[in-house]
């Protein structure tokens, strides 16, 4: 049974930093993408930020430029997502998600990811 484990959501102030991490298990192969999505109250679920491991070629949310970085870790299939100057709004919880097809469609369309993780709370106080 694959499994995706996120880490490193905390409650942090206006202008810090988090780290998190996403590491899956029980696969045979590697993912061709993983990545990140979050969602706020009342709010429906958003792309953030995907690394696609062929290309080693990242994306993000326009919403995320200039402050968020993503790169795989040291594992196979394993993404990291640092935040920096995280903001107020930046508050929700953080979803790692992973697609195993190298091909098809647009990198921030959750439909496209079969594999979720439970889920981490990021926190910006102002």
């Amino acid at each position: 049974q694959v499994q995706l484990v996120e880490s490193g959501g905390d409650s942090v102030q206006a202008g810090g930093s988090l780290r998190l991490s996403c590491t899956a298990s029980g696969l045979s192969s590697n993912f061709a993408r993983m990545g990140w999505f979050r969602q706020a109250p009342g709010r429906e679920r958003e792309a953030v930020s995907v690394f696609y491991f062929g290309p080693n070629r990242p994306f993000y949310a326009d919403f995320v430029k200039g402050r968020f970085t993503i790169s795989k870790g040291n594992a196979a299939n394993t993404v990291v997502l640092q935040m920096d100057k995280l903001k107020p709004e930046d508050t929700a919880i953080y979803y790692c998600a992973a697609r195993s097809e190298p091909w098809g469609g647009e990198w921030s369309a959750p439909s496209l990811y079969s594999y979720w993780g439970q889920g981490t709370q990021v926190t910006v106080s102002s």
